[in-house]
């Protein structure tokens, strides 16, 4: 399992906006190829910052199925317009550490 997290940098005043956007494109991630969910946290200390957390299959379900497709650019055409800034976009993956407390 691989596990996106975009952040994103929201203009002012542009919050609410962003997370209809974000809302109306949820199925759009629900029906990739790959995906296995999608969340939005806001960051308390700084409310114009969000993270967008996607987990997908592989890397190349994101990286090249989702990025090449038509429901790429609908998500982007619903929140584009509030981006303060360009997405910063890593991928990480679960490091086991065994049994937890």
């Amino acid at each position: 399992m691989i596990i996106e997290i975009a952040e994103l940098r929201i203009k002012a005043g542009e919050e609410a906006a962003f997370e209809g956007g974000v809302a109306k494109a949820v199925p759009l991630f629900q029906r990739a190829k790959g995906c296995h969910g999608v969340a939005l946290h806001q960051v308390i200390e700084t409310p114009g910052v969000y993270r967008l957390v996607v987990r997908w299959e592989t890397l190349d379900n994101h990286m090249v199925d989702f990025r090449n497709s038509e429901d790429f650019q609908l998500w982007r055409g619903l929140v584009g317009a509030t981006f303060a800034a360009p997405p910063v976009v890593t991928h990480e993956r679960m490091v086991d550490l065994g049994p937890s407390i």
